[in-house]
């Protein structure tokens, strides 16, 4: 008998609270690596009404203006009417920040490789940032190899801000959370149980005043102009037994720092795959990419995916750990779920071989410290929002298969060293 169930993710906007603090730290690390490439950062921001609070530990020969650079963003994200109790130009912003420690710097500026002659190559030089597990994923259940329900609310977010953003639906504010219900029949999505949308408005839409025909309102705009467009090019599409929640309090009038306090680091599973795989635990945002909670997560993203795209399984799941200030991996793990074509010990061989799971390898491979010229400054800041994994408007280069028909050939012809 086939198994039937559901599988739920959420995404957010880019103006919920943990989502800003997430933006700003990213931000400030864009900030710092554009003048210093060698900046060490681990930048925390809290937000709440009318404040913002950036912290942490950052050595850099950068100097830049934390308030300006904070400023800024909060007004393209779209707080600017201190009506809203939060606005880019009245909060107060205050900078607390300390230098890295010299116990850590001295473990990721020289690793124990070669602080104990063990190795002279220079991918041994940098040791990881911090112990820790870090997990990537791909499946077959969309084009970009991610989970169905987070690919498709994040999309809903996005759209939800583009219509902001562009004016077509004007009352909107820019705090906003979506979720998305697929139905899976012997682990393949076969339609869609329920979409929730839960969106910041004005106190009055269409020149509406009473809360129910407000909601109605919304929600018959929010089904034209958002749910219908994102499902275009998706072959699982709702029908008329899908349920669409909109704001489901009744109202969502207050909402960004006002309506609740933010935190970097608190969407740790909207920002990787919605709970469909693992997760080691730490968060992205505001960490150079010497903090092996980012890069190796990036790069275990990088290995799932090309194993995918060569077909060598349906699902692919890839856990490494480290040490503090040692550079090789303590473990790596291949997990496919029963869907390989080949043995995973196989698949470890071929992953061994043909991916750089070192720090400076990671760095190095994806150019991680020197920012794309073509993105004027920008780069951490816009993955910050959205997801930082499966993306399809962003040019990642963690998401590129280009080692997918090397694996494919090796794999299928046993010509592993």
């Amino acid at each position: 008998m086939a198994r039937r169930y559901l599988f739920t993710s959420e995404s957010v906007t880019e103006g919920h609270p943990d989502k800003i603090c997430d933006q700003l730290s990213d931000t400030i690390l864009d900030a710092l690596l554009t003048e210093d490439e060698g900046s060490r950062v681990a930048a925390e921001v809290v937000v709440n009404t009318g404040l913002v609070l950036v912290t942490g530990e950052i050595t850099s020969k950068a100097h830049i203006n934390y308030v300006d650079v904070v400023r800024r963003k909060i007004a393209e994200i779209g707080y600017i009417d201190a009506g809203n109790g939060f606005s880019a130009e009245s909060c107060s912003v205050l900078v607390a920040l300390d230098e890295q420690s010299p116990d850590i710097a001295q473990g990721v500026t020289s690793a124990q490789e070669r602080r104990a002659a063990l190795s002279d190559d220079e991918l041994d030089q940098i040791g990881a940032g911090d112990q820790g597990l870090m997990f990537g994923f791909a499946c077959d259940e969309t084009p970009e190899l991610m989970p169905l329900p987070i690919s498709l609310a994040h999309r809903i977010s996005r759209r939800l801000a583009q219509v902001r953003k562009t004016g077509q639906l004007p009352y909107l504010g820019p705090d906003g959370k979506t979720q998305v219900s697929v139905i899976y029949e012997d682990g393949k999505p076969v339609g869609i149980d329920t979409i929730l949308i839960s969106t910041q408005h004005s106190a009055t839409v269409a020149g509406l005043t009473d809360d129910d025909a407000i909601q109605a309102h919304i929600k018959g705009d929010l089904m034209e102009v958002v749910v219908k467009p994102v499902f275009e090019d998706i072959a699982v599409k709702p029908d008329d037994s899908t349920k669409f929640l909109v704001n489901p309090t009744g109202k969502f009038v207050i909402g960004g720092p006002q309506g609740d306090s933010g935190l970097t680091g608190r969407k740790i599973i909207v920002d990787t795959y919605g709970g469909y795989s693992r997760h080691g635990g730490g968060a992205f945002s505001g960490k150079d990419p010497t903090k092996v909670d980012r890069s190796a997560a990036y790069a275990c993203r990088y290995v799932a995916k090309n194993i995918v795209a060569a077909g060598l399984a349906q699902k692919c799941e890839v856990q490494v750990s480290y040490a503090i200030g040692v550079a090789r991996p303590v473990s790596i793990l291949v997990e496919t779920f029963g869907t390989g074509k080949v043995d995973e010990e196989i698949l470890l061989s071929l992953v061994k071989k043909h991916f750089e799971l070192r720090p400076a390898g990671i760095i190095q491979t994806f150019n991680l410290r020197k920012l794309p010229a073509e993105r004027g400054g920008r780069f951490y800041q816009d993955l910050a929002a959205y997801g930082h994994l499966g993306r399809t408007d962003l040019d990642i280069p963690w998401e590129k298969t280009d080692k997918a028909a090397i694996l494919k050939k090796e794999a299928l012809s046993g010509a592993i060293a």
